[in-house]
Formats: C-alpha cells, sequence, structure tokens
C-alpha cells in the first residue's frame, strides 16, 4: 500500500460528476488498484475513489497546470467502465509504501457471524423471491455481509446485532461503490438487526434502503419468548 499526503484537487467523472476542491488530503493507493482520497474528518469514508480493475498514470502537467502551481498529474481510469478519477497536486507533504501482506479477514463476534450465516441460510426472511449470491461479498472499503438477488435485482444486506446510524452509513458507502459495477447495478439495500434505533430506520428509510428486523432465537428454531399475535 502507498500512502501520500498531499496538497491537491480531485475531479471525477463517468456515472457521476465530483469535484473536491484544493486542500491537504491522504491519498491511499491498494495493491488490488483502489485508490482512496481521505480528509482528516469523516470517520473511516473517503471523500472519492476508485473501485479496482484500475489503472493509475502518472503525468507532468501541461503549461496551464504548471502555472497554476501542479506538481503532478494523476489519471486513475476504471478498466471496465469510463469512470476517471483525475487528482492534480500541487505539493507533496508525505509519501511512503508499505507491504502489507495477505490479510486473513475480518473475524465477527458470536451473535453477528451467528445471524449472517442463519440468514444466508434463510435468504427468504428477506422476502419472497430472494436468492442468495454470496457472504462476505470483497469491496476496497470492506466486505458486504451479504449479496443476494431480489425480484428487483441484486440486493447488498448489512447486518448489526443493534442497527445504529453508523450501519446505515457503512451500507449506505458499499451501495455507492456497487452501484458504479455495471454488472451489478442497481443495487438496493437493506440494513438487517435485531433491532434497529428509530435514528437509523428514519435515516434507511431517507436514502432508500429497507429495514429488517432479525428474530435471532426464531432464527435457530428457537421461540424467542415475545409475544406473538400469530
Amino acid at each position: 500500500m502507498r500512502l501520500v499526503i498531499a496538497s491537491c484537487s480531485v475531479h471525477y467523472s463517468g456515472r457521476l460528476n465530483a469535484h473536491l476542491a484544493l486542500a491537504k488530503r491522504l491519498v491511499m493507493i491498494k495493491a488490488d488498484g483502489a485508490v482512496l482520497i481521505h480528509s482528516d474528518g469523516g470517520s473511516y469514508k473517503p471523500l472519492n475513489w476508485m473501485s479496482p480493475p484500475a489503472v493509475l498514470k502518472v503525468a507532468a502537467p501541461d503549461e496551464h497546470q504548471a502555472r497554476a502551481g501542479i506538481q503532478e498529474v494523476w489519471t486513475v481510469s476504471a478498466e471496465k467502465t469510463d469512470d476517471q478519477l483525475n487528482i492534480l497536486i500541487s505539493e507533496f507533504h508525505h509519501d511512503t509504501a508499505h507491504e502489507l501482506g495477505s490479510d486473513p479477514g475480518l473475524v465477527k463476534d458470536g451473535v453477528e457471524a451467528d445471524l449472517q450465516r442463519l440468514l444466508a441460510e434463510q435468504i427468504e426472511r428477506l422476502g419472497d423471491g430472494h436468492t442468495l449470491i454470496r457472504r462476505e461479498h470483497a469491496t476496497p472499503i470492506g466486505p458486504v455481509d451479504i449479496l443476494a438477488r431480489g425480484p428487483n435485482g441484486v440486493v447488498a444486506v448489512e447486518l448489526k446485532r443493534r442497527g445504529d446510524i453508523d450501519g446505515v452509513e457503512q451500507l449506505t458507502r458499499y451501495l455507492e461503490l456497487l452501484n458504479r459495477d455495471p454488472l451489478l447495478s442497481p443495487v438496493a439495500g437493506v440494513f438487517a438487526a435485531q433491532q434497529i434505533r428509530p435514528q437509523a430506520r428514519t435515516l434507511a428509510e431517507d436514502r432508500g434502503i429497507r429495514c429488517v428486523v432479525l428474530d435471532y432465537e426464531d432464527m435457530k428454531g428457537e421461540e424467542s419468548g415475545a409475544p406473538r399475535l400469530f
């Protein structure tokens, strides 16, 4: 992984257009080709990124860019689409590379891991017509708990024991990334948990994400002890 702290401006073009004005930022270039741009805030969410497979090319600035103080022009192009990330670097503050090696992957705690396994086995709990594609679908910003196919297309599922706003934000980032892939898009979101806080439900529904409350005991084939209407 290469870590670069630089003063830069960024423009993303393709399925959508986005621009970041000149500021000091962290640029991460991963071995799989992913490029992520971070600020010093916003938790772990990148300001913009390019998913792999992608190609990074470094070029000298043209005359106009050089007069504006640009030192290097980085162009990150997606291999499967026309999406392109252009990074104009005005000043390098830090540049280092590290060999991280293979990663053993995320190990979830007991209940969350069990919820994922049980929902994969009982995918119909998402609704009629759903089938499992895979668990732990890898993305450059982390694994999606469950990827399924529903009546209207692909569905990304984020699982939590207690669903709060952070979980909705996490799923939102996955959806932004997955919907850039023409082989998957459109991808809908499902936020599934044993309990979902009202604020999280409101945010999810505002973003078009469906909420599903899971009965862990029932999924294990046990009675939860909670009163039921039927």
